[in-house]
Formats: C-alpha cells, sequence, structure tokens
C-alpha cells in the first residue's frame, strides 16, 4: 500500500500525446468517478491511431492483451494518452498505450493512471485481414 503521495505523482512523458481530452460528468458515476469502460473506449482510439497510420488503412481492434487501472480518474482531470507501437506482424500491429491524468489546477498533481496494451488487425475495405504494408 502506497502510504506517501508523492510516490504516485509523475511527470508528463517527453512525447506529444496520441490523445488528449477532459472527463466529463456524462463519462462519470453520481459520485463523480470515471467509468471504466469509458477509458477502455478511449484506449482503443488513443491505440488506433498509431495502428491506422502504420497500416496506412483501416484496422480493427482483435484483443486487448493486458490492461491495468493503477488510479482513479475523475471529472474534470485533463487525460493524456501516449500510444507507441510495440510489434508489427503480417496483418497485426500491437500497441502499448500508457495514460496520464492531470488534477487541481490550484495545486497541479500527474499520475499514471492506465496501462494497456492492444492488438489490431489490418483490413480491406471488405473488412478481410490484410497484409500489413512494409514500411517507407
Amino acid at each position: 500500500m502506497v502510504t506517501d503521495m508523492n510516490e504516485l505523482w509523475t511527470t508528463l512523458p517527453d512525447a506529444q500525446p496520441t490523445l488528449r481530452v477532459v472527463a466529463m460528468p456524462s463519462d462519470c458515476s453520481y459520485t463523480g468517478d470515471v467509468f471504466g469502460g469509458w477509458i477502455m473506449a478511449q484506449v482503443d482510439i488513443a491505440g488506433s491511431i498509431p495502428a491506422l497510420h502504420r497500416a496506412r488503412g483501416r484496422v480493427a481492434t482483435v484483443a486487448v492483451n493486458s490492461f491495468i487501472f493503477k488510479q482513479p480518474l475523475f471529472m474534470g482531470d485533463v487525460v493524456s494518452f501516449y500510444a507507441r507501437i510495440e510489434k508489427v506482424g503480417r496483418t497485426s500491429i500491437t500497441v502499448d498505450v500508457e495514460v496520464y491524468a492531470q488534477r487541481d489546477p490550484a495545486m497541479p498533481v500527474c499520475v499514471k493512471v492506465t496501462e494497456a496494451k492492444l492488438t489490431y488487425v489490418a483490413v480491406s475495405e471488405d473488412r478481410q485481414p490484410r497484409v500489413v504494408p512494409p514500411e517507407e
């Protein structure tokens, strides 16, 4: 158990986020906690962005390989998603996504809230798997 909150605080990675959103009241329970399903949907969107660029076209989520909720997310948090390609197969692309929350503008705090690994498959217009083109 963490007894010192300073152990949880961090800074944002030194990179551009793939996606950044603010958790709104409609994303939360009546107590102000963000629904896990909302976070999962945003992670899927963030992960798909580098995958579709690498695939140069449509991709479909085929697996959520891991998903870890490290800290809660609250209404009003500015949520930053950092996605990077971990592996490219013949038709698949595996992406790591890290999620950070910046909260309390009066006394700013940044915490890592979630990390996930997802696999996407490149698909053709008829939604059949296709080969990921070579890197340019």
